[in-house]
């Protein structure tokens, strides 16, 4: 990695303004549902604590306001779920620029400050040169620890950069090394599970690692467009008619790189989707009206006999509708196996490492990525303006 990391980076007696993914899931009550992201942030808070930072000036988002102050995505409940997980009062700031922020920053007692939702200002999704600078002017040094967001060119993601020496904080390195070596160089048997409901939105993934992988395996719905490019039967599942040939020519681009892709052979398949629906599993012919909702015991037979001598598993989305107990049988199945094999295992982010997370195996794969559409982007091999900006070693 050719960018200046935080270890490179000297914090005594400095300011950090420190940009992390604290866009957590919020019930009725605005109660944190999961605060994953707030504890993936802490070893990089502790790190600039622990290394003589004065203050650590902490900015998020949350949700979409769309550039007005919306009560319900106010971080003022991070504030109160990160104090515990750091053993220390952190002092919640009501905006997040200007000079009463940085008045309050320059006096506070606690080391720990959050400021307030980013995006009640229209000017940070836009990168506005002068919020830019503002935000820049609260701080001596600035980190990046939010992998989730560093797709996208925003004031506190990219424009702050322009004004302060930039690095990336511990949980960036690591998304970037997982990830990248997983590119540019993996051990082999390198297999890709990709799952999730849209063949659009995997195009680019399935492009760029379809001559880095050794096997693809696609399930979820996505597959059964690629079915139906076979000439399959598949009833009344997902399909998108628009991409039949696009899965036709990736069909025939891997047969010409002699990659092997596995698709299902068998399904678990519902008059309509329902948690009550009743189920029943078939063969390859999905009758009609049928819809499929899982794969089947042949298929998830099938995916772990591909996956036992897998060195490198890159896993971007479900094999079913995982949220429906009823129906979440194959992509369970699918990670406690990964779980106990011997190898690198890559969670992308988004709907898998949700389902990861359900299924309490997180402790159990190497890593699971923070960023669902920024690890897409990045296993499609784009440029990511949250990386790129930062200063280089």
């Amino acid at each position: 990695m050719d960018k200046l990391i935080v270890k490179d980076v000297d914090l005594k007696d400095k300011t950090v303004l420190m940009r992390v993914d604290f866009n957590v899931p919020q019930d009725a009550a605005l109660n944190i549902t999961d605060d994953t992201r707030i504890k993936a942030a802490v070893p990089t808070i502790k790190y600039v604590l622990e290394n003589g930072a004065r203050r650590l000036v902490l900015m998020s988002h949350l949700g979409r306001p769309d550039g007005k102050r919306v009560d319900k995505y106010s971080l003022r409940p991070v504030a109160q779920r990160l104090s515990g997980l750091l053993g220390e009062a952190v002092n919640f700031l009501d905006d997040c620029a200007g000079n009463e922020v940085k008045k309050a920053i320059d006096s506070s007692k606690e080391r720990v400050i959050l400021l307030e939702n980013l995006r009640y200002h229209p000017e940070e999704e836009a990168n506005d040169a002068d919020f830019s600078k503002q935000l820049s002017s609260l701080a001596d040094i600035y980190i990046n620890d939010a992998f989730g967001t560093a797709h996208r060119a925003h004031a506190s993601t990219e424009g702050v950069t322009h004004y302060l020496k930039a690095a990336a904080g511990l949980l960036l390195e690591k998304e970037i090394k997982y990830l990248g070596d997983a590119l540019i160089n993996p051990v082999r048997p390198f297999v890709v599970i990709l799952g999730g409901s849209k063949v659009s939105d995997k195009i680019g993934v399935i492009e760029n690692l379809l001559p880095k992988a050794d096997c693809i395996i696609i399930g979820g719905g996505m597959s059964y467009t690629f079915l139906k490019a076979q000439g399959k039967q598949i009833g009344n599942s997902k399909l998108e008619k628009e991409k039949i040939d696009l899965a036709k020519n990736i069909l025939e681009k891997a047969e010409e790189l002699k990659k092997e892709i596995l698709l299902p052979i068998d399904h678990v398949v519902v008059d309509n989707i329902a948690k009550d629906a009743r189920y029943e599993v078939v063969g390859e012919i999905i009758p009609d009206g049928k819809i499929a909702v899982d794969i089947g015991p042949k298929t998830i037979a099938l995916f772990k006999d591909k996956l036992r001598l897998a060195k490198t598993i890159v896993w971007n989305g479900p094999l079913g509708i995982f949220e429906m107990d009823v129906f979440s049988k194959g992509t369970e199945e699918i990670a406690e196996f990964i779980a106990c094999l011997k190898c690198v295992s890559i969670i992308g982010g988004g709907d898998t490492a949700a389902a990861v997370s359900k299924f309490k195996l997180e402790d159990k794969m190497t890593h699971i990525s923070t960023g669902g559409g920024a690890s897409l982007e990045f296993l499609e091999g784009k440029i990511l303006p949250g990386i790129v900006a930062l200063t280089d070693k």
